[in-house]
């Protein structure tokens, strides 16, 4: 067990490459507003450009594999970064600097190495968008998975732009959620359809109520100390998820209930 862990902790967080990780902005890959300005963009106008073109669908001979593919990749993905991000937090001296940066930290080390892995998958889960279209399910793709998948993007620039306070425990409970939702995916796109659809959206909401709590503490410390690093980037964060967390319950709620009244009928 010891020796699993020694080389977990060697190559996800000692490792030369991500212990002496640095953000340099407009010079590290990524970092210029104009890539994330172009990427956004080219996201939201394909999309709205796809979605109303009457695309023939691929088929599910076709996009199941590929469904299957891109759902094992991001569900693996997810968890190196959980439990990268997770090893690079216990390795930290003070509980209290992961909840609040001290003021000047700069983005160096472990944790920004696996926010920016972060960052950079983000842009590999557009092409969660480009399944839906390419499958024919244009129901699916409702105002909370676009404005979801663009803005969570600018969210985590602004972790790396600013050394954002809080991040590294919004990434491993995110990563965590994503790791439950890419399996259900991965499931179900090779022909098992999991009981616990419901327990994604229910892990989601849960995600965003835990966010607030911490949120908390860290103003606490970010008011009654020196201040934490990164504080307007965590306000846009704040907001983000304020306003994804009333889509997602909006979203539960209909679903949900409309599934109870379906079933209702069906016993009448």
């Amino acid at each position: 067990m010891d020796s699993i862990t020694s080389t977990l902790q060697y190559w996800l967080v000692n490792h030369p490459k991500i212990i002496n990780f640095t953000w340099n902005q407009n010079h590290t890959f990524g970092s210029t507003p104009q890539f994330l300005t172009i990427n956004v963009l080219t996201y939201l106008s394909l999309t709205l450009a796809l979605s109303r073109i009457s695309l023939p669908s691929l088929g599910p001979r076709i996009i199941k594999p590929i469904t299957a593919l891109h759902s094992l990749t991001l569900f693996l993905l997810s968890l190196i970064m959980a439990v990268g991000c997770t090893l690079s937090i216990i390795s930290h001296d003070q509980t209290n600097h992961i909840v609040c940066f001290p003021p000047k930290t700069p983005p160096t080390g472990p944790l920004f190495f696996w926010a920016y892995i972060f960052y950079l998958s983000k842009i590999l889960e557009f092409i969660d968008t480009l399944l839906i279209i390419l499958s024919n399910s244009i129901q699916r793709l409702t105002f909370l998975h676009v404005y979801h998948h663009a803005t969570v993007l600018i969210m985590c620039y602004l972790w790396l732009s600013t050394s954002q306070s809080l991040f590294p425990v919004a990434l491993v409970t995110n990563a965590t959620v994503h790791v439950v939702m890419y399996l259900y995916y991965l499931l179900c796109a090779i022909g098992i359809r999991p009981k616990w659809k419901r327990l994604v959206t229910d892990f989601q909401i849960v995600q965003f109520v835990f966010s607030f709590v911490v949120s908390g503490l860290m103003l606490y410390y970010h008011f009654t100390g020196l201040g934490c690093e990164g504080i307007w980037g965590w306000c846009f964060n704040a907001v983000f998820n304020a306003s994804l967390f009333a889509l997602f319950v909006d979203f539960h709620g209909k679903s949900y209930d409309k599934k109870r009244r379906d079933g209702k009928d069906k016993r009448l």
